[in-house]
C-alpha cells in the first residue's frame, strides 16, 4: 500500500529551506506512530534536511537520480518504479514522506492519504501539490493537541481514494 503523509499548513505549504517550518511535537508523535515498522521514502533534499538521519524502525528510502548518492544506510532508488516496484512486494505500508516534488510523482499511485491540517499560515518555499479531493472521501479527523510545547491548532485527517470517481482504479 502507497500512502502520502505530511503536515501542512492553511496555504498547503509544507516547507521552508528543505525543513518544516513549524514545531509541533504532537505531529511528529502522529508521523512516528503511523510509520513505526514500514518504509518511509523521501527525496534527498528532504534527507539531507534530517541531516541524512535514519529514523529509528523504519526503513528509508532515498529517491534520487544520482546512481551514486550515498544514503548512509538508506536504500536508494533512482525512479519512482523502482519505489513503486518495492511497495508492491512489501508487506507494510510504503510512507511517501516529502518532498513536494516527490509527493507531485506519486499522486497517481496513492491508496490513502494522511495529512496535518494546521490552522495557522507560515512562510515558506514548497508546497503539497494540486490535489482533486473529489477524488478522495475523509475516513477520519481528530483535533490535536494545544498547550505550551504544541501552540498551533491542528487537525489529523485520513482519507481514502474514491473509487468511483478515480480514473486510476
Amino acid at each position: 500500500m502507497l500512502v502520502a503523509i505530511w503536515a501542512q499548513d492553511e496555504n498547503g505549504l509544507i516547507g521552508k529551506d528543505d525543513q518544516l517550518p513549524w514545531h509541533l511535537p504532537d505531529d511528529l508523535q502522529f508521523f512516528k506512530k503511523m510509520t513505526q515498522n514500514n518504509t518511509i521514502v523521501m527525496g534527498r533534499k528532504t534527507f539531507e534536511g534530517l541531516g541524512k538521519r535514519l529514523l529509528p524502525n523504519r526503513q528509508t528510502i532515498v529517491l534520487t537520480s544520482n546512481k551514486e548518492y550515498d544514503g548512509n544506510g538508506a536504500l536508494v532508488m533512482n525512479s519512482i518504479e523502482e519505489v513503486l516496484e518495492y511497495a508492491n512486494q512489501f508487506e507494510g505500508i510504503t510512507f511517501i514522506a516529502g518532498g513536494g516534488e516527490i509527493y507531485k510523482q506519486f499522486l497517481p499511485h496513492y491508496d490513502v492519504l494522511y495529512r496535518t491540517l494546521i490552522r495557522a499560515e507560515f512562510d515558506g518555499d514548497a508546497f503539497f501539490p494540486y490535489l482533486d479531493w473529489e477524488e478522495w472521501n475523509i475516513v477520519s479527523t481528530s483535533e490535536g493537541t494545544v498547550d505550551e510545547k504544541n501552540h498551533y491548532p491542528h487537525d489529523f485527517e485520513t482519507y481514502q481514494r474514491n473509487t468511483v470517481n478515480s480514473v486510476n482504479n
